[in-house]
């Protein structure tokens, strides 16, 4: 009798044991981005496997959106106010990335792979800078326990339905609450170590959002910015993508193109479609490039009903392209996606514009 209950116990213990280990896997971050020559991939996948449209080879890009304040908050009292709900009179920064989380299927149902989000987010009304203080880092470069647990929400999710985070560490106008460099090397290493830990491999990271203009840290400008995007790629073992941005029609310095693991571009500002063509262009032709995916992940130019526009130059000239909208004076709240408060669902004119241009050119 001591025997067998001895053997039912080894059996029940095994068991557990089992359960415990799929479960724990079961948590283990399961999509990973990685870069072929020009081309993206999902989990060892060409993206939009086997896709074209009108002519044009779709597999290989990443489509994708700025949606830059899904972490956002403002420890300024006296800005606070500005970002109160319409129906509540007040901001909640929960709600906003539970809000975020809760859209984040449909918008990979239309088609999207990939958004950006921002460590120290964006302008919360389109563009400018008024004072107020979002940022994930405190004055030292640590991580606020707060903003990364927003961010988690958001990774995990986007892990689970199998999109990319273009995360970016540095906004100019939050960039001058970090002290010093050191503080900044800080901020690298400690976001950077973060999702090393928790072996996130669906991240493409931005070291800062157009870093040619008005950034305190000098290791933030065009000059020196290559020293953040090897930094990365040194602390990561090459396991983290990385490059940066400059502002709309900027090309990217020779430097910053021959260090990048990709060429991310700005097309706001750029009103003529073959613009964004020759930015392209010139990006290939600049003696730093090798083969590597060129990626728009701003531009504020739609027009997806004309003959000709950005999204369409972008594709033609196989670069993905990244849908930029904020809410226009006198739009209401469901406008725009990087005014907040935000509205993360599809509901603007707009917003059903680019979503279902997306679903067309991808076929999903």
């Amino acid at each position: 009798m001591k025997n067998l209950v001895f053997k039912i116990g080894v059996v029940f213990g095994i068991l557990i044991l089992t359960f415990q280990l799929i479960s724990f896997d079961s948590k283990k971050p399961k999509t990973t981005v990685s870069i072929q020559g020009e081309q993206f991939y999902i989990n060892d996948e060409i993206t939009y496997k086997g896709k074209s449209w009108e002519g044009n080879k779709i597999e290989g890009l990443l489509f994708n959106s700025r949606m830059v304040q899904g972490i956002f908050d403002d420890s300024n009292p006296d800005t606070r106010t500005n970002f109160k709900y319409p129906d509540t009179n007040t901001w909640d920064a929960d709600r906003n990335t539970t809000e975020f989380v809760k859209a984040m299927s449909d918008w990979k149902s239309h088609g999207l792979l990939a958004f950006t989000l921002n460590l120290q987010g964006g302008s919360p009304l389109g563009y400018g800078n008024h004072g107020w203080i979002n940022t994930a880092f405190d004055n030292l470069g640590n991580l606020k326990p707060a903003y990364i647990k927003r961010l988690e929400k958001i990774v995990n999710k986007a892990d689970k339905l199998g999109m990319v985070v273009i995360l970016g560490y540095f906004y100019f106008g939050q960039d001058e609450h970090l002290k010093d460099e050191k503080a900044v090397l800080n901020a690298v290493d400690n976001i950077t170590n973060w999702i090393l830990k928790k072996k996130y491999r669906n991240i493409i990271v931005e070291i800062n959002n157009e870093c040619n203009i008005r950034y305190d840290h000098d290791i933030l400008q065009p000059n020196r910015v290559s020293e953040l995007i090897k930094r990365v790629q040194k602390l990561s073992e090459g396991k983290l993508l990385v490059s940066t941005s400059f502002s709309g029609g900027k090309l990217p310095t020779t430097s910053v193109i021959e260090n990048s693991d990709f060429v991310l571009l700005h097309g706001n500002g750029l009103k003529d479609p073959k613009r964004i063509a020759d930015l392209v262009k010139r990006v290939r032709d600049d003696k730093g490039y090798t083969t590597k995916p060129i990626l728009f992940n701003e531009d504020d130019h739609f027009d997806f009903d004309k003959e000709s526009y950005n999204l369409r130059s972008s594709v033609e000239s196989y670069a993905s392209w990244g849908y930029f909208d904020y809410r226009f004076k006198g739009e209401g709240f469901e406008s725009g996606f990087q005014s907040v408060p935000v509205d993360w669902s599809i509901n603007s004119d707009r917003k059903k514009a680019f979503f279902n241009k997306i679903k067309e050119i991808t076929g999903f």
